[in-house]
């Protein structure tokens, strides 16, 4: 794994001789941020050695390079999902990729589904921590100590720091947002009404099928991060709504103008 890294990482230097500062992730229907980056390099992940390829719609898959303001970012659009097929070693690959062309703080967002009846389809969810109940690990194996240590302490899987910034902004830029925790599920299915019930049961806000792995791959490099959901359907366990992927995508999209101004801002002045 640390060799097809490097190798990934020396392909990616020397096509961009790019050293980015952040790392987003960006999740269903909210690929049009990078209109918010100036530009320099777009890498197809196809063209990318050792990168998988993304296989779901309304995720692009390229590695968008440039600029925000005086800060250098590199953006994922499209990011890999175990559900798709991947194992969790692929499913981080981007992110152990990041962390060596210079990446040292990531943002991750997603959409999901809300339990929390404070939230609607919509919301915009600050995540504060997250429940793994994914089958697999993205840490399990030999661990390799140049990456990160065997047991890595998730009492801050997300930065307090970045929350309270995020936090002020919204308030200046008058942008409702909330916080939440976030629990992670296999897909690809959406979820019944018996298992929205066990995410509130066990304390979930919402529940998805993305960022977990990311962000514990992240936190094991030491990467400080920053995770944000956009709430896409309501799990009510009265009466579930039948939701679509078009529908999810479609409510990604109307929240997205908000959630591109927050990383914006968050991005040229944290």
């Amino acid at each position: 794994m640390w060799e097809q890294v490097q190798q990934t990482v020396e392909y990616i230097k020397n096509k961009t001789g790019f050293t980015p500062e952040y790392g987003v992730i960006l999740g269903s229907g909210l690929g049009s941020f990078t209109d918010d980056i100036k530009i320099e390099h777009t890498l197809p992940y196809n063209e990318i050695p050792n990168f998988p390829v993304s296989t779901v719609e309304g995720h692009k898959g390229a590695l968008v390079f440039g600029t925000i303001g005086d800060k250098k970012v590199v953006a994922m659009q499209g990011r890999f999902h175990y559900y798709e097929g991947y194992d969790m070693k692929q499913v981080t690959f981007p992110v152990r990729v990041m962390k060596y062309i210079g990446v040292s703080k990531l943002i991750v967002s997603n959409a999901s589904g809300g339990v929390n009846p404070n939230y609607k389809v919509g919301s915009i969810v600050l995540i504060k921590d997250h429940i793994n109940m994914l089958p697999e690990h993205p840490l399990r194996g030999k661990n390799d100590e140049r990456f990160g240590p065997r047991f890595v302490n998730m009492s801050e899987p997300y930065s307090q720091k970045m929350i309270a910034k995020a936090k002020e902004l919204a308030k200046e830029l008058n942008i409702e947002v909330q916080d939440g925790v976030y629990l992670g599920l296999q897909g690809p299915t959406f979820e019944t009404l018996a298992e929205y019930r066990m995410v509130k049961a066990l304390g979930g806000d919402c529940v998805g099928m993305s960022t977990v792995p990311e962000v514990i791959v992240a936190r094991h490099m030491d990467l400080e991060t920053f995770g944000l959901s956009v709430i896409t359907d309501m799990g009510n366990e009265e009466a579930i709504e039948t939701i679509t992927h078009e529908e999810v995508l479609e409510a990604a999209r109307e929240a997205e103008p908000h959630v591109r101004q927050l990383i914006k801002q968050l991005i040229l002045t944290y």
